[in-house]
């Protein structure tokens, strides 16, 4: 079992008392990719879409660098979804958002988006590279006072390259 933090960091306890804090821990699959990888991620449940996001990106090797949303739907890159939550939602921009429906990522916890084990939903990453992710809720945890962070508790299968060198 890999137990790496994605932060890095420790944190001193010395004689506080930390509050019991709920974690989740979700699986995390690449789609449509010639290579397989799997990472099971835990991370506090009261975190936004945006840490979630930025803790997926890291767990698999990306730069955290391109605009990104979690769809209900897993066709078409979500594009037909009912529920999503997106980060041009909390850009303003001078058109408003394209998807006035679907809420941002900044401040939408994660317990809004996963509320029971099972639940599952499309991370879609690089609108222009596709990079597709399927997130399932495994398990719900207490941190039990122990310090617990975000971390990769489980890999499998080698990352896919972010940026392939390009061929000639």
């Amino acid at each position: 079992m890999v137990n790496m933090s994605l932060y890095g960091g420790t944190r001193k306890n010395e004689g506080r008392k930390i509050k019991n804090r709920t974690f989740y821990i979700f699986e995390i699959a690449v789609l449509d990719c010639d290579v397989k990888a799997m990472r099971k991620i835990q991370i506090e449940a009261e975190k936004t879409l945006y840490k979630l996001a930025d803790a997926i990106t890291k767990a698999f090797g990306f730069f955290f660098d391109h605009p990104f949303g979690f769809y209900s739907d897993f066709e078409r890159g979500g594009s037909d979804s009912k529920i999503g939550f997106e980060l041009f939602a909390d850009l303003e921009l001078d058109e408003g958002p394209s998807r006035p429906h679907f809420k941002g990522v900044e401040k939408v916890k994660i317990t809004e988006a996963f509320k029971t084990v099972g639940d599952r939903m499309l991370f879609f990453f690089d609108y222009g590279d596709n990079w597709e992710f399927s997130i399932e809720l495994k398990e719900i945890r207490d941190g039990e006072n122990q310090g617990m962070k975000t971390a990769v508790i489980e890999s499998t299968g080698t990352a896919p390259i972010q940026y392939p060198p390009c061929e000639r």
